[in-house]
């Protein structure tokens, strides 16, 4: 695999410890600028709103931009924004520097897949995105848990200056590692040709699936601290090694996803939207002791990321012909999965059916997902060519040549 694939994990992995940390930095932040949690944990809001205006509104302002270019502009943004967040003299402040820090999020891994797969061979394309995704995973075994200890001793201001420099680091990598593509403009189709791809069906049914798929996963993931306590009985001082063996598990799905999907994307997908259903459905029933919650804990990581890869690929194929902005709409399709998941889970809690009620949400959720990509598929069906049965958009356009050193 090129060595540029390194350079958008180590982005990734900026990426994902910022967009996480807030979390465990909540009561920090609140007790330094002198307002209440709830109040504080409007900077998550604030960080999900930049992603998912950032993503495709940035992805289609850059479209005719070599890739390469738009990858670093995009890090140095990111950047500005977690240093403005260190250095944010109070809350309103702090909220415009997240949301500053949230618009190159989606862009970036949207535009990063592209790149990706432009460099490696058709069978591996699944793999090349999985292994820039590997940073965000990897985030939250060690980049998460390293920059909350960090915030806890240091102050939370030291962690985003740690976040900026990780951006720096990714800068330098992609500005030595990522080759440049000089023909690019030439080729690109600019920004209505990149809105037309949203025009298409299939493009919207795939973005759908991303929707259901992932809010399954966030009906859960917010709120397994409460599970993990209440239902299954750890001490709160417990509830960080588990989440990262949700890391671990969610690294490894990644990598198996990429690999499974470049043999046959459509299986790999369906085969982990049941898995995430599947566990969904078993976790009050693991719940119930410390050891099987820890498994269930892990086994949601596995299951939910094993369809990261798959859909970020099948979003791209589907808009083949200006695949930028449809991967970079794929990431607020993620965000907005992340919203619509945890409401969904809160919704069940709060009609009172019991604390690991959100996982059956979520495994609703799941069978959603499979619908949505049933349905697909019977559109992918009904578009082949009577003459030779193939799918018409079966494969992002080979670029060759488009990227040189």
């Amino acid at each position: 695999m090129p060595l540029a694939l390194l350079a958008l994990a180590v982005g990734a992995f900026g990426i994902g410890t910022t967009e996480f940390v807030m979390m465990g930095l909540l009561p920090d932040v609140a007790d330094d600028l002198h307002i209440s949690i709830p109040t504080a944990g409007h900077l998550v809001s604030a960080y999900a709103l930049g992603v998912v205006i950032g993503a495709p509104l940035l992805a289609a302002l850059t479209a005719r931009m070599s890739r390469r270019t738009v990858l670093i502009s995009l890090m140095a943004l990111f950047v500005a924004g977690n240093a403005l967040s260190a250095l944010a003299p109070g809350n309103a402040s702090l909220l415009a520097a997240r949301f500053l820090s949230g618009l190159p999020h989606g862009a970036f891994f949207g535009v990063g897949a592209v790149v990706a797969t432009a460099m490696v061979p058709p069978e591996r394309k699944a793999r090349s995105v999985s292994l820039m995704f590997l940073g965000l995973t990897v985030a939250n075994i060690a980049g998460v848990p390293a920059a909350t200890l960090m915030g806890q001793h240091l102050g939370w201001r030291a962690t985003f200056l740690a976040v900026s420099a990780i951006g720096l680091a990714a800068i330098a990598s992609l500005a030595l590692l990522v080759p440049h593509d000089r023909n690019h403009a030439a080729t690109a189709t600019g920004l209505r040709g990149e809105l037309a791809a949203l025009r298409s069906v299939p493009v919207w049914l795939a973005l759908g699936t991303t929707v259901a798929g992932f809010g399954a996963l966030f009906a859960a993931y917010s709120y397994v601290t409460p599970m993990l306590t209440d239902a299954a009985g750890y001490a709160e001082t417990s509830v960080t090694l588990l989440l990262a063996l949700f890391g671990v598990g969610a690294t490894a799905g990644n990598l198996l996803g990429g690999r499974l999907a470049d043999h046959s994307l459509r299986a790999t997908l369906f085969g982990g939207l049941t898995a995430l259903g599947a566990v969904l459905l078993l976790f009050p029933l693991l719940m119930r002791a410390e050891w099987s919650a820890a498994v269930a804990v892990t086994l949601l990581g596995m299951a939910a990321f094993v369809t990261g890869s798959p859909l970020q690929l099948m979003v791209m194929e589907k808009a083949a012909a200006a695949p930028s902005l449809a991967s970079s709409a794929n990431q607020a399709a993620f965000n907005l999965a992340n919203a619509g998941g945890a409401w969904i889970g809160g919704l069940s809690l709060a009609a009172g059916f019991g604390t690991t009620s959100p996982a059956l949400a979520g495994a609703a959720l799941a069978v959603l997902g499979l619908g949505v990509a049933s349905v697909a598929y019977a559109v992918d069906r009904r578009r082949e060519t009577p003459s030779t049965g193939r799918v018409i958009t079966s494969h992002v356009p080979e670029e060759s040549g488009a990227l040189h050193r």
